[in-house]
Order: C-alpha cells, then sequence, then structure tokens
C-alpha cells in the first residue's frame, strides 16, 4: 500500500486539498502549495520505506510458511503491527519537512 501510494502520490498527487484522500494533516491542508509539497515529500518516504517493508515481508512470509500454520499467523500478525506503525511514523518525516519549509501560517520560506 505504501509503495503504491507513494509512487501515485509522488507523480500525481490529489489536485485539490479535500477531507477524504491524501496526506491530510492540518499543516499539509493550510493551502495548495503545502498541499503539493506535503504529497511529493510523502510520495518519497512512502516509495522508499514500502519497497523496504515489501522486502522484509516477503522475506518473512517466505520463512513463515514452512514453519507451520500457527508460525504463519504470528508472522503475519506481527507483519501487519509493523507495517501499520511504520506507516504512522512516516508522518514525523513529512511534518518536519513541513515545519523546515512553510511557516505556521503557510508561507515559503525563502
Amino acid at each position: 500500500m505504501m509503495l503504491g501510494f507513494g509512487i501515485m502520490f509522488e507523480k500525481n498527487p490529489p489536485k485539490n486539498i479535500n477531507g477524504v484522500y491524501g496526506y491530510r494533516t492540518s499543516m499539509s491542508m493550510k493551502n495548495q502549495d503545502i498541499w503539493n509539497f506535503a504529497h511529493q515529500y510523502c510520495g518519497k518516504v512512502w516509495r522508499t520505506w514500502g519497497l523496504m517493508i515489501l522486502i522484509v515481508s516477503i522475506f518473512f512470509t517466505i520463512i513463515s510458511y514452512f514453519l507451520g500454520e500457527a508460525v504463519q499467523g504470528i508472522i503475519c500478525s506481527g507483519l501487519v503491527v509493523v507495517q501499520t506503525i511504520i506507516l504512522i511514523v512516516s508522518i514525523i518525516p513529512v511534518e518536519k519537512a513541513l515545519k523546515r519549509t512553510f511557516d505556521k501560517n503557510g508561507k515559503k520560506y525563502n
């Protein structure tokens, strides 16, 4: 999911600020410039992190296949938890980049 949306956001972010779809935080929704920047930056983060998560997930899924159903369930559940945590933590670098690039009123630093 992160890899797919990362590529999509980086190349073709949602055109308009909306409360339904996209990277939606109070800072990212202040104006269109911030919205566009947030999606490009978030897209890069999600693309990179998503590829790493995909590789790790495939590795552990293949290993769990040989360890039996009980272990498969534990490993797959663990992967879902880790993937969700990484998705949530990805907000941190995006928000830091927004704060480095824009002031609290939404104006871009020179």
